[in-house]
């Protein structure tokens, strides 16, 4: 399924189905993505701007990183899908097969691997709109404070699609991925409180 060629309203379906996917982790890179193309609007009102100027390279860096962003989400919501389509069907496997625990530690991996991409894209995201806040359009600081949010938001519900297969991965991943995870989302939280006050 490619979430990309999918209407809003044929996404939301496609969500709300009794089927297994697309669920949390395509919906949280999708609203990271609105959280990225929500920062773009902002910087796309600011640039050109007379008291804005001087800012006008960094404007331009940021554009392009946000759209980049963007596509990567969408990407991640579609690679989301498929991993744990596969996951599901690797739970299928007979209970007394050896190669079970294996194949259910190969495909828990790669099903976290969306939702940790997508806590280190909102981080960076985070990031930008930091360095971004003193520097737009005044008017829109509400806009980027909610895109703020929004990714923020996407971070820590992401650690939720991370927590759920940690359980089938060895000890040893198990703890760096959860270390890995909360300093990101540490950051991020910093960020946010940061964003927030400089558009208050």
């Amino acid at each position: 399924m490619d979430l990309r060629s999918l209407t809003f309203s044929e996404l939301l379906d496609r969500v709300s189905a009794k089927t297994p996917a697309p669920g949390g982790g395509a919906v949280t890179a999708s609203v990271a993505a609105l959280a990225a193309a929500l920062a773009q609007m902002t910087v796309n009102y600011s640039l050109g701007r007379k008291d804005l100027v001087a800012h006008a390279a960094k404007h331009e860096s940021a554009i392009e990183q946000l759209e980049r962003a963007r596509w990567m989400l969408l990407e991640l919501a579609v690679e989301d899908v498929r991993a744990y389509e596969e996951l599901n069907e690797a739970m299928k496997t007979p209970k007394d097969d050896p190669a079970r625990p294996a194949l259910l530690a190969e495909k828990a991996s790669a099903a976290i691997h969306p939702p940790m991409a997508t806590i280190a894209t909102c981080a960076e995201l985070l990031r930008a709109f930091e360095m971004l806040a003193p520097i737009t359009n005044r008017m829109l600081r509400s806009d980027l404070a909610i895109a703020a949010v929004y990714a923020e938001a996407t971070a820590r519900a992401s650690r939720w699609n991370v927590k759920v297969n940690l359980p089938l991965v060895d000890p040893a991943q198990r703890t760096r991925l959860d270390q890995e995870t909360d300093a990101m989302l540490t950051r991020a939280e910093a960020s946010l409180r940061v964003i927030e006050s400089a558009c208050g």
